[in-house]
């Protein structure tokens, strides 16, 4: 089954749970915030989705903003850069969409459909 890691209050996910709804994909919905998945998941995740690791990075949140890691995540290795993710979920770009075989960051409609359907 699907699994979508989201934030209740984020406007994002609500649109990408509505399309699942809408489109009748059965999904399992994972908070984020309270059950942020660990470094060796996240590790997994990276390198099932063939994404770069910033594309894992919250970059529009409050927490990328006051850390400033615009400015340090250049200079930290891929171990630092997961470890730190694993630190708090709300650094972890949302939703993030886990597949059998791909995962997704984002809400991109196109994307999903070309995944899901």
């Amino acid at each position: 089954m699907i699994k979508v890691y989201c934030y209740s209050r984020c406007s994002t996910c609500k649109k990408a749970l509505a399309w699942l709804e809408k489109n009748g994909i059965e999904h399992e919905v994972i908070d984020i915030k309270t059950d942020n998945p660990n470094e060796s998941t996240l590790r997994d995740y990276y390198k099932k989705s063939g994404l770069p690791l910033k594309r894992f990075f919250n970059t529009s949140g409050m927490q990328y903003r006051e850390l400033e890691l615009s400015k340090k995540l250049p200079d930290m290795s891929e171990d630092e850069q997961l470890a730190l993710l694993a630190t708090d979920g709300m650094l972890v770009k949302r939703p993030l969409l886990i597949g059998d075989g791909f995962v997704l960051t984002g809400f991109k409609e196109a994307e999903w459909e070309d995944k899901l359907k």
